[in-house]
C-alpha cells in the first residue's frame, strides 16, 4: 500500500472514531463482502446499459449497511453514473401528504453527485453539460440551441410532468444564453423541488406543476432519463434508514409507503424505469416483521421472499434482497491491519502496534463481546481506533495492559494460519 494523504487519513479515522461511516476513503478499509459487491456491480452495469435495478440491503445495526451503500455509490460514480442519496427520518418519507416526501426529494437533489462532484451539488453541472452538448450540436447544424434542446427533450414529454420538466430545462437554457441568473436559479429551484406553491412556479417559469409529495417518484424517473441525455450512464438512488418506515405508528401511513416501494419494485423488475436503480438499506425487522415490516404487505412479501433452495450455507445474491453476511475472523483481522495502516498514514515504520497485538485485541473482544465483535463491527472498530489514539498520545503505555492483559495464543501454528488467510484476503480485496 502507498502512503496515505493526511486529508484522507483524518477523514477516515475521525469518522470511525465517532462511529459513523467515512464519506471518503472507503476503499482504504474495505474487506469482505466480495459476493455482495459483485452483485451490485452487475446492477451498475445494467443501469449503464439502460436497464433498471432494485435492491434491499439488510443488516443489523452496526453491520456495515451504510458503509456498503457508500462504497457502491462510489463505484457507480466511477462508472459514469449519477448518484443520489438520503436518509429517511420522520420528516422524510417515500409517501406522505404533509411535505415529507418532497423533503426527501429535496435532500436527494441536494446530494446528487457525479465523479467530478462526489460531495453533492451536481444538478446544475449536469444541466449545463446537457445544454453545452446541445449548443455544440446546434452550432454544427446552424440552428437555434433551444430547438435542439426541445428535440432532445421530446421523449420526456410523454412521461408524467415531462412537459413541464422540458419547459424548465428550456428556461434554464434561455437564462444561460441571456445571462439571466434569476431565471437559471428559478429553474434549478424547480428541479430541486424547492417551490412550495404552483402559483410561485407559474410566475417564475410559466409552468403549471411543481414537485410535490405525489410526484416524487415520477420526477426521479424523469431525472434518470435526463441524465442519460446529458451523457451519463444512469441514476442510482441510495436510501438508508428505512427502518423509520417500520417505526411509523400509523398503519395507513406505513402501508402507503410500502405501496410506493411496491410500485418502485414492479417498475424496476419489469424494466420500465430506464436507467434508474434503487438501493434501500434497512434492518432485518424492517424486512421480515410480518406485523409491521415489508413482509406485512402480502404483495411485497411474495416478491421479496428468500430463495428456498439457498440453504445450508448456499447463497443467492441475484434476488432483490441482499443480506450482509457477517465478517469472518479472517476478514476482521485484515480490517484491523488496514486500520493500523491508515492510522500510520500508510507508513509501516509508524505502526503503533506490533503484529501480535492484533490477534490479542481480537481475543480480548471475543471474550468481552462474543461473536458480535465481528458480526456488528462498529463498536469494536471504535474501540480499536481509541486504543491507537491512547498509544499515540502516551508513548510509554503498554498495549498489553490496555487490552486487558490478554495472553497471546500459544498455538503458533494456528496464529500463522490466521495470518496466511488474512494475507490472502488482503490480496483479494485490495482496491
Amino acid at each position: 500500500m502507498s502512503k496515505i494523504r493526511a486529508k484522507d487519513r483524518d477523514a477516515v479515522i475521525q469518522s470511525l472514531r465517532a462511529g459513523v461511516v467515512p464519506r471518503v476513503g472507503q476503499h482504504l478499509i474495505q474487506v469482505g463482502r466480495a459476493g455482495e459487491l459483485d452483485s451490485l456491480l452487475k446492477d451498475v452495469d445494467r443501469l449503464a446499459d439502460g436497464g433498471s435495478a432494485f435492491r434491499v440491503v439488510v443488516g443489523e445495526y452496526g453491520a456495515g449497511k451504510t458503509f456498503f451503500l457508500n462504497l457502491v455509490r462510489g463505484i457507480a460514480m466511477e462508472r459514469k453514473l449519477v448518484t443520489m442519496h438520503g436518509d429517511l427520518n420522520p420528516d422524510r418519507r417515500l409517501h406522505a401528504s404533509g411535505g415529507q416526501a418532497r423533503s426527501l426529494y429535496s435532500e436527494l437533489a441536494k446530494n446528487m453527485a457525479t465523479r467530478t462532484k462526489p460531495d453533492g451539488g451536481a444538478l446544475q453541472g449536469i444541466v449545463e453539460k446537457f445544454i453545452s452538448q446541445a449548443k455544440s450540436e446546434a452550432k454544427a447544424k446552424g440552428v437555434e440551441s433551444e430547438a435542439v434542446i426541445r428535440e432532445y427533450l421530446a421523449e420526456l414529454t410523454e412521461m408524467v410532468n415531462g412537459y413541464d420538466f422540458a419547459e424548465v430545462i428550456a428556461a434554464y437554457c434561455r437564462g444561460f444564453e441571456e445571462g439571466n441568473e434569476q431565471l437559471k436559479a428559478d429553474a434549478i429551484r424547480w428541479l430541486r423541488g424547492e417551490f412550495s406553491t404552483k402559483t410561485d412556479a407559474r410566475a417564475a417559469l410559466g409552468v403549471r406543476t411543481i414537485v410535490d409529495d405525489a410526484s416524487v417518484y415520477d420526477q426521479l424517473k424523469l431525472l434518470a432519463r435526463f441524465v442519460r441525455l446529458a451523457g451519463f450512464g444512469g441514476l442510482m438512488v441510495c436510501l438508508d434508514e428505512l427502518v423509520n418506515l417500520y417505526k411509523l405508528a400509523n398503519t395507513q401511513a406505513r402501508n402507503a409507503n410500502y405501496e410506493q416501494i411496491l410500485r418502485i419494485l414492479n417498475d424496476s423488475l419489469q424494466g420500465s424505469a430506464e436507467g434508474l436503480g434503487f438501493v434501500l438499506g434497512g434492518t432485518p425487522e424492517f424486512l421480515m416483521d410480518t406485523r409491521r415490516g415489508l413482509y406485512s404487505y402480502p404483495a411485497l412479501q411474495s416478491r421479496l421472499a428468500e430463495n428456498t433452495f439457498a440453504k445450508s450455507g448456499l447463497v443467492d445474491l441475484s434476488g432483490p434482497v441482499i443480506r450482509l453476511s457477517s465478517l469472518t475472523p479472517e476478514d476482521f483481522f485484515v480490517l484491523l491491519q488496514k486500520l493500523r495502516h491508515v492510522y500510520a498514514y500508510g507508513e509501516p515504520e509508524k505502526f503503533l502496534l506490533p503484529d501480535e497485538a492484533i490477534p490479542a485485541f481480537m481475543a480480548h473482544c471475543n471474550q468481552r463481546l462474543g461473536e458480535a465483535y465481528f458480526r456488528t463491527p462498529r463498536t469494536t472498530i471504535t474501540a480499536f481506533i481509541s486504543l491507537l489514539a491512547v498509544i499515540e498520545q502516551n508513548p510509554g503505555a503498554d498495549w498489553r495492559s490496555l487490552v486487558g492483559a490478554v495472553e497471546l495464543a500459544k498455538d503458533e501454528g494456528a496464529q500463522q494460519d490466521l495470518e496466511v488467510e488474512a494475507d490472502d484476503e488482503l490480496a483479494s480485496f485490495k482496491l
